[in-house]
């Protein structure tokens, strides 16, 4: 039994504060303002300064590919060509791999304001390189890399080898391609680091997108054997990147969508991102649609009719677009009172589409940091997109027409972290859409658990539920919302237990070989 005394933030539909909580079993047997005569002989934890909370969640990331890309070479924090050199070398003297996997080079942040190309990294290094862009929609390759690749990659839309750049179709076969090379027990020990980087930040529930770089999807099956061996620590929701019901229903998983195969759209970073209206001074480019609609409409009826939730991503007005029409067609056709489905981003939402989505009870998935992205600046956002700019991610709009919005990172385009997701959310550039730090507590606790269906055991602390919760190292209540951003997880508990670092393997090997029956 554990009890605490001090703020206990319930995160409940009443938003209630309350001063003693009492775990039980596993489960939370009471919070309230007075410690039943029971329990007064307990044990009291005073938080003091502290505070307690349902424990933080993160409801779009790809895990896989976070877990992989956070153990290889990270450029984020290159400024110029020639720190970006001396990165890459440091990491090639130390890991010295066959192939060079990098992630995070931004235009936007390096002095040069342009990629690099593919002769230009020649002179970096002679092994195989690809460094995918910080949006996670495109890449550069050198020479070696290139002449890895397959030839079909090099007729796919998106490829461009002079120059070294991939895009759409092209970006994602090549990464399939280089990340299948990985091996799993590689693979599998970066997944483990990356549960406990997680876990130190509060993080126990998460919404992964898997199905992308693995022969026989085997990322979705490493991801479904991680969250069977950790059991009760961290609780996995997957979503199969894939059209092909088939794979999902094989494997009994009751949802699909994600990113890669379920795009509909690109990104602002490599301007193609679907709009309704060109971008500025580019009038023959409106982004592209990866789908026609009567692609993106039998797939969505497809997976619907067979009860699954689905998630798509959609970035322009144009795609967001697509997919709440979707949505609504299918459930026109065939009406489900309680689907959940979603859609990852949602950046710019035309009010036909925000209407649609609270009328049917599409969520969005949605990740605040985005807004605050050094490798994507405002300044770059506003150039491209101009008044439209300060339309991106509506929050306060959404929320007010009881839209539900959960919060993610999209990692590795973001790192978990939702804390500083809470600060930006509550500090959006256009103030108007800011939301308050109980409503931003809400989209990294509550909404995500409602989102996979999990809101009866977690999101909040109410008697009943499962003990999963974080002790943050302040109030956030009492914060001013710009330092929301030094908010830290000071310990988590899973299931009323402290969660240490290092646990998931153990629990990971038992259950393998002695799986419950």
């Amino acid at each position: 039994m554990n009890i605490f005394k001090g703020t206990i933030i319930t995160c409940d539909k009443n938003d209630i504060v309350c001063q003693y909580l009492v775990e039980e079993n596993g489960r939370i047997a009471y919070a309230g303002n007075e410690l039943p005569e029971k329990y007064s002989k307990g044990k009291i934890t005073t938080l003091g300064e502290k505070a307690l909370i349902p424990s933080f969640t993160d409801s779009h990331l790809h895990f896989s590919s976070y877990s992989l890309i956070s153990s290889t070479l990270d450029v984020r924090g290159a400024k110029d060509f020639a720190s970006l050199s001396d990165i890459l070398s440091n990491y090639v003297q130390k890991a010295n791999p066959k192939v060079v996997l990098g992630f995070g080079i931004s235009a936007h942040s390096l002095a040069e304001q342009r990629m690099i190309t593919r002769p230009e990294l020649d002179k970096m290094e002679n092994r195989p390189v690809m460094i995918i862009k910080y949006d996670g929609h495109a890449s550069v390759i050198n020479t070696a890399m290139k002449d890895l690749l397959p030839s079909k990659i090099k007729k796919l839309r998106g490829y461009n080898g002079d120059a070294g750049q991939l895009f759409q179709e092209a970006f994602f076969a090549a990464t399939d391609y280089i990340t299948s090379k990985v091996s799993v027990i590689a693979l599998m020990k970066h997944m483990l680091s990356a549960v406990d980087t997680m876990a130190a930040k509060g993080i126990s529930l998460v919404h992964p997108a898997e199905g992308v770089g693995f022969v026989l999807d085997l990322d979705v099956d490493l991801v479904r054997l991680l969250a069977r061996g950790l059991s009760n620590p961290l609780q996995f929701r997957i979503f199969f990147q894939t059209m092909e019901t088939k794979k999902v229903l094989k494997r009994k998983l009751p949802r699909i969508g994600g990113c890669f195969a379920t795009a509909l759209d690109g990104c602002f970073g490599s301007c193609d991102a679907a709009l309704l209206q060109p971008y500025e001074k580019s009038p023959e480019n409106k982004g592209i649609l990866f789908y026609t609609d009567r692609q993106v409409n039998e797939f969505v009826q497809n997976a619907h009719d067979k009860g699954l939730q689905i998630q798509l991503h959609a970035i322009g007005d144009a795609a967001v677009n697509q997919a709440t029409q979707a949505f609504d067609r299918a459930l026109k056709n065939n009406f489900r009172k309680d689907h959940r489905h979603s859609i990852i981003h949602a950046s710019l939402m035309g009010q036909e589409s925000l209407d649609l989505c609270a009328a049917h009870g599409i969520g969005i998935a949605a990740q605040p940091a985005l807004l605050n992205l050094d490798l994507e600046p405002y300044d770059y956002l506003e150039k491209i997109l101009g008044h439209r700019v300060n339309e991106i991610s509506p929050f306060r709009t959404m929320l007010d027409m009881g839209i539900h919005v959960s919060g993610g990172s999209d990692a590795p385009v973001t790192l978990p972290d939702p804390a500083f997701g809470m600060h930006c959310a509550c500090n959006h550039y256009e103030s108007s859409q800011s939301v308050s730090i109980m409503e931003a507590l809400k989209m990294f606790t509550r909404e995500t658990a409602w989102a996979s269906f999990d809101e009866m055991d977690r999101g909040s602390l109410e008697p009943g539920k499962i003990a999963d919760m974080a002790i943050l190292d302040q109030n956030p209540l009492d914060m001013d919302k710009k330092d929301l951003f030094r908010l830290k997880a000071d310990t988590l508990f899973l299931g009323g237990k402290k969660y240490e670092p290092g646990q998931g393997l153990a629990r990971l090997l038992w259950n393998a070989l002695f799986p419950k029956k």
